[in-house]
């Protein structure tokens, strides 16, 4: 099953009070295993900074311009995302933007239905806590260290561990022969044991096996093989 972690970062609130977006960040999940493929982009929202907006992400006015504009990036987003569910913290907020904007060069618009909102499923699974990325973050010890602004592909990483740790945590022996190229994808070699264990049959057990195979008459196979 793929899916797709997904964030943004925009110039405000809403985008019927003409904020754009700035920033979109995606990561792939196979089988709730991230497979190390990801999309990023600026945007140059074509409008001023408000101050506020800067503030959280400190995205500048100056540094977006000249970046490509929505219309350039929107072919290789939508190949990216292809029709695979949406993970994504509030999902309400981020689909909203991204629906705006494609209609104002007028594409078909995202269907809320392919999201999966983690805010949803935190609330739900921890009643009256805090549920923002953070409070998830420290909850389930994911390392947030780097997080001093909101950046959308940074915060994709930490959600998508987050969400698997809300879905029952990262199971990635149950995903059989997964060939995607991706970090989980490498094997950790085991170590071996410096001195074989020492055998733990008695004097005892060894002659009473030695006696049974030699009522059995004959040659036992695996002695024949081994001397072939």
């Amino acid at each position: 099953m793929r899916e797709i972690v997904l964030d943004t970062e925009t110039t405000g609130i809403s985008p019927n009070d003409g904020h754009r977006l700035v920033e979109i960040g995606c990561l792939e999940l196979f089988n709730h295993v991230a497979t190390g493929k990801t999309f990023h982009t600026y945007v140059d929202p074509e409008r001023d900074m408000p101050e506020g907006a800067f503030k959280v992400h400190g995205l500048s006015e100056e540094f977006l311009r000249g970046k490509p504009k929505f219309a350039d990036i929107v072919d290789e987003f939508l190949a990216f995302i292809g029709d695979d569910p949406l993970v994504i913290h509030n999902a309400s907020f981020d689909m909203g933007f991204l629906n705006a904007e494609l209609k104002k060069i007028g594409r078909t618009a995202l269907p809320m239905a392919r999201a999966v909102d983690t805010l949803d499923i935190a609330r739900r699974k921890y009643p009256g806590a805090q549920n923002n990325l953070d409070a998830l973050c420290r909850r389930f010890g994911v390392d947030n260290s780097g997080r001093t602004k909101h950046g959308a592909l940074l915060d994709s990483e930490l959600l998508a561990e987050v969400y698997l740790e809300m879905m029952g945590g990262r199971q990635p022996g149950l995903v059989l022969q997964a060939d995607f190229g991706g970090p989980a994808a490498q094997k950790t070699a085991r170590t071996p044991r410096p001195a074989p264990l020492p055998s733990r049959l008695t004097d005892a057990e060894r002659e009473a096996h030695d006696a049974f195979i030699a009522s059995l008459g004959g040659e036992p196979l695996w002695l024949a093989q081994k001397e072939n």
